[in-house]
């Protein structure tokens, strides 16, 4: 089994389309570990995506990420990261498969509805930051 961690943002959040999300997710074989409700601080928005500071999105990223709560959920099976993306779609949802999360609910490139760990690397270090 391999693991990856989902972020469901705000714009989901507020739509409250998680159990729509969660459906879809359990139905393509992943199975919830831990699941959380919280408000990320700027401080812990900055500090997850710090990768990003550098870049020009990074402000709007924070500001968008700590509008309202987001569902943190570790995930787990075959092959979790690549699969996980593949369900989610492209991060821009107008780019995003017909049949995707993103391409389905997404309402923009900012508020796409979903984060996914990109690498197995990095879904040990995102999960580290949330689940401890």
């Amino acid at each position: 089994m391999n693991k990856t961690l989902m972020i469901m943002k705000p714009d989901a959040v507020k739509r409250q389309d998680f159990a729509y999300i969660l459906s879809r997710v359990k139905s393509a074989g992943f199975t919830v570990r831990q699941m959380r409700m919280l408000q990320l601080s700027d401080e812990k928005a900055k500090a997850f995506y710090e990768v990003h500071s550098e870049r020009p999105f990074y402000n709007d990223l924070v500001k968008f990420m700590t509008s309202g709560p987001v569902v943190v959920v570790w995930l787990e099976r075959e092959n979790a990261v690549d699969a996980f993306r593949e369900l989610i779609g492209a991060t821009n949802p107008a780019d995003a498969a017909v049949g995707t999360i993103r391409n389905d609910i997404a309402e923009s490139l900012e508020a796409n509805s979903t984060h996914g760990s990109d690498s197995d690397e990095n879904a040990e270090k995102e999960l580290n930051f949330f689940f401890g």
